[in-house]
């Protein structure tokens, strides 16, 4: 049997998944439940070729065709699965249509990811939304004191919704960690879903995947990032003890997890049976990675001071393996207080 579109795939977690693993394990779309069907069947199209999706629900128009070693996406940067309530109490900027365009290599190559930071969106998930991990939020509203918020990190609201994901000015959605909505639920019987693709043409996975990472027959497990939280206090700005509430609260410790710094490894998945480089989302920080393994593509390089939806950048992390500086306001004098609401977020 092949993966073509019209091909019976399982869903993650249920009808409401939009994405779902077929037969073979491999990645696919559900764009409808069968009709007549019972049990958890859908109208799978397959992610790793050409595909289309129109949905009406939320809007989202995404479209991807490989050819000539060229994986080009378009979408409208509205997501294939429903979003939460924008405008909210934490983030006042109401959803719109975007218009995004990037050219991925389709056979990347890796190269020294320390010379490829972030201050840049990360990639593009299966559904044309973007991947953006940097929150534009700095400790006293200073983007040169060096300490950013983490997006996830409980020190600024940024009024995310069940997807990890909010509204910039600009009206552009993007996810700042894993979105639970386009997986539904992630199995941890069952290799990660490829969710998408990163700025240098490298595939995304989500948190699970092989132990043994070169042996397809080996136990699934929760890929874990290398990355630490710093013991001690924080010799400048908010001080206090290092809780994950900045970026810089964190640094890459080699070996100590499953990952290397820019979050990803080389192994098999269940569409590239022969390995490959990918990278994972992690539960933990950095959650979407902030480093590339690869050379950004030409087409998805943006100019300082935006982003791919058009949204101020942070400043790259250092090569020696400290997580990147970003945006935001915070506590002053080293005190401590609630959970800053953001209003000017990425």
């Amino acid at each position: 049997m092949d993966d073509g579109i019209g091909r019976r795939g399982f869903l993650i977690g249920g009808l409401a998944a939009a994405l779902t693993v077929t037969a073979r394990g491999t990645t696919g779309l559900a764009m409808a439940a069968e009709p007549g069907k019972r049990g958890p069947q859908a109208l799978v199209v397959p992610v790793m070729g050409n595909y289309r999706i129109s949905n009406p629900a939320t809007g989202c128009e995404v479209r991807v065709r490989v050819s000539g070693g060229i994986r080009s996406m378009t979408s409208n940067g509205l997501p294939r699965a429903k979003p939460g309530t924008f405008p909210n109490a934490e983030c006042p900027n109401a959803i719109r249509a975007q218009s995004y365009a990037a050219r991925l290599p389709a056979s990347p190559e890796r190269t020294t990811y320390a010379a490829y930071a972030l201050p840049q969106p990360f990639g593009l998930a299966v559904d044309g939304v973007p991947f953006d991990p940097l929150a534009a939020e700095f400790w006293n509203r200073d983007q040169q004191s060096g300490w950013q918020y983490d997006a996830q990190g409980g020190g600024v609201r940024l009024g995310l919704d069940r997807n990890h994901a909010h509204v910039q000015p600009n009206g552009a959605y993007h996810y700042h960690g894993i979105p639970d909505g386009l997986l539904e639920s992630i199995s941890p019987r069952l290799h990660s879903p490829l969710v998408g693709w990163a700025g240098d043409g490298f595939p995304i996975y989500a948190t699970y995947g092989y132990a043994d990472a070169m042996n397809s027959r080996s136990p699934i497990t929760a890929l874990t990032s290398s990355y630490r939280l710093k013991s001690g206090t924080r010799p400048s700005g908010p001080g206090g003890s290092y809780d994950g509430w900045f970026n810089q609260d964190y640094e890459y410790v080699a070996g100590s997890g499953d990952l290397d710094q820019a979050n990803g490894r080389f192994g098999v998945t269940p569409e590239y049976p022969k390995g490959t480089y990918f990278y994972v989302l992690t539960e933990a920080f950095p959650g979407i990675p902030r480093m590339f393994a690869g050379e950004i593509a030409a087409s998805f390089v943006k100019p300082p001071g935006a982003g791919l939806g058009g949204s101020a950048g942070g400043t790259p992390p250092s090569p020696s393996g400290g997580p990147p500086p970003g945006p935001g306001g915070g506590p002053p004098n080293g005190q401590r207080r609630s959970p800053a609401s953001s209003r000017d977020s990425r």
